[in-house]
C-alpha cells in the first residue's frame, strides 16, 4: 500500500514539475514610458517625453532548429518628443537644440540562440516634424498637469518622412558559478533617413537572473513550448550599461526647421550609462532605469539624463 501511495505521489509531482516546466505564455502587451521628469531634478528639456507601446508573440519553439532557442516578434507604435533646455525656449537665442517630435509605427524579429546570442532586427517607418503631432501632445500634457506655457515649437524640425532600419546583436560573456552575476556585449547599427550611427556596451546583471533567453531584460520571458527550464521563477535584479555611441545622423536635430530657424552641429561621439532595476514574475514585469548621457550637439548647455519606466503582461 505505502509503494502504491508513493507511486501516486510520484506521478502527481511529475506532472505539476512537467506543467511548471512547460507553461509559458506566448504574448506580452504593454509599455514604456521615457521622461526626464522621473529624475526629479525639475528640468524638462532635450529629450522631454517619450511614450511606446508594445505587443510580442513568440512561435512555436519545437518547430526551430536545434541552435536555435526562441524566435518572437514583436509590433510596437511610438512618440517622442525633444526641447531645447526648455520648453519655454520661445527666442531662437534661447534655443540649443531643436524642438522635434518623432511619431512612428515598427516591427521587430527576434532570435534567441542557445548560447545565450540574440540578434533582433528592427524596421520603424514614421514621421518626424508637425505631422507627428510633438507640439499638441506637449501642450495639452502641461495643461493637464498643470506645468508652465508651452513656447518655442514654431521653430520646429520641419516635416520629412521617417524609415529607420536597426540591428542590434547581445552575446553572453560570462556568468558567475552561482548564476547571480553576469556580463554580456551589446552592439548595434542602425541607418536611415532620421537616425543613424552605431554603438556597444557592456551589460551587467547581479540578483535572481534568468538565460538572455529567457530574461525581462531582453523581452523574452515569452515563449511558446519551452526548450530550457529557466534559471528562477521570478527575476529581480540590478543592472547597469555603459555605451559609447558614434552618431552619424540624427535628424531631430539636423532637420531643417521652420520659420529659418539656426542649424545645429551634431557631436558623434556621445557616451550613455545606464542603471536601472527589474522585477518580473510570470505574469508581469516592472522595469525603472536611469540614463545619463553627454552632450549631444556642439553648442548644447547641459549633459543629458531622464528616466524610464516599463511595464509588461503576459497571457496566452
Amino acid at each position: 500500500m505505502r509503494y502504491k501511495i508513493a507511486l501516486c505521489l510520484f506521478l502527481i509531482l511529475s506532472c505539476f514539475s512537467f506543467n511548471s516546466f512547460s507553461q509559458a505564455y506566448k504574448n506580452e502587451f504593454g509599455f514604456k514610458s521615457d521622461n526626464d521628469a522621473y529624475l526629479f531634478y525639475g528640468q524638462d528639456r532635450y529629450y522631454t517625453n517619450g511614450l511606446m507601446l508594445f505587443f510580442r508573440r513568440a512561435t512555436d519553439q519545437h518547430k526551430l532548429g536545434e541552435k536555435l532557442e526562441k524566435f518572437t516578434y514583436e509590433i510596437t507604435a511610438g512618440q517622442k518628443m525633444f526641447n531645447p533646455q526648455s520648453g519655454a525656449a520661445g527666442k531662437i537665442s534661447q534655443q540649443d537644440r531643436p524642438f522635434a517630435g518623432y511619431l512612428y509605427a515598427g516591427g521587430s524579429a527576434n532570435f534567441f540562440y542557445k548560447k545565450e546570442n540574440i540578434l533582433k532586427t528592427t524596421l520603424e517607418l514614421g514621421t518626424v516634424g508637425p505631422s507627428a503631432l510633438g507640439e499638441d501632445a506637449q501642450k495639452l500634457l502641461h495643461k493637464t498637469v498643470g506645468f508652465y506655457p508651452i513656447d518655442g515649437w514654431q521653430y520646429q524640425v520641419k516635416d520629412k518622412l521617417s524609415a529607420n532600419l536597426t540591428v542590434q546583436y547581445t552575446s553572453l560573456l560570462h556568468r558567475s558559478e552561482y548564476g547571480k552575476i553576469d556580463f554580456s556585449f551589446e552592439g548595434y547599427a542602425n541607418v536611415g533617413t532620421t537616425f543613424s550611427g552605431a554603438g556597444a556596451g557592456i551589460l551587467m546583471r547581479t540578483g535572481n537572473i534568468n538565460q538572455l533567453f529567457q530574461s525581462a531584460y531582453t523581452n523574452s520571458t515569452i515563449g511558446y513550448h519551452p526548450k530550457t527550464a529557466k534559471l528562477v521563477t521570478e527575476e529581480t535584479f540590478f543592472y547597469a550599461k555603459p555605451q559609447l555611441n558614434f552618431v552619424a545622423h540624427d535628424g531631430t536635430i539636423q532637420g531643417k526647421t521652420l520659420n529659418e530657424g539656426r542649424a545645429y552641429e551634431l557631436k558623434k561621439i556621445v557616451f550613455a550609462q545606464q542603471i536601472g532595476f527589474n522585477y518580473s514574475s510570470k505574469r508581469f514585469t516592472f522595469d525603472f532605469g536611469l540614463l545619463f548621457k553627454t552632450k549631444e550637439v556642439k553648442d548644447i548647455i547641459h549633459a543629458h539624463q531622464y528616466g524610464t519606466i516599463s511595464m509588461f503582461y503576459r497571457f496566452n
